[in-house]
């Protein structure tokens, strides 16, 4: 009889593990993807989904316009994205160690916010 009830159990045991896996993965997550950013925009303002995703397109294409006309773009309590000047150098082509000019050209730089920097040290 122990060997049908292990046998039973090991068959069970594969079926239950890939809800802890899934919620591992989530939990382990670094990245807020966009339609978690709506989701959470659509709860917190009572928009829907569909608004909310609007709403949150603006917002990005308003900040993206604006550092392609080389604006610093603030957000209070988040930061400030800037358009920032590189110099032209020489750098070192990977693998063949050959010398290459890299022209100027521009960077978008982001600085974090005082109360973002002290919201970090500050568990939830």
């Amino acid at each position: 009889m122990t060997k049908k009830s292990t046998k039973a159990s090991a068959k069970a045991a594969p079926a239950a593990e890939p809800a802890p896996k899934a919620e591992a993965a989530s939990a382990k997550s670094t990245k807020v993807a966009k339609t978690q950013l709506v989701e959470q925009v659509a709860q917190k303002t009572g928009l829907t989904k569909k608004q909310a995703d609007q709403a949150v397109n603006a917002f990005m294409e308003i900040v993206v316009r604006g550092v392609q006309k080389g604006q610093s773009v603030g957000l209070p309590g988040l930061g400030t994205f800037s358009v920032r000047e590189t110099a032209a150098r020489t750098g070192v082509r990977p693998g063949t160690s050959e010398r290459i000019q890299i022209p100027a050209g521009k960077k978008v730089a982001f600085k974090a916010a005082s109360t973002l920097k002290g919201a970090l040290s500050d568990p939830e």
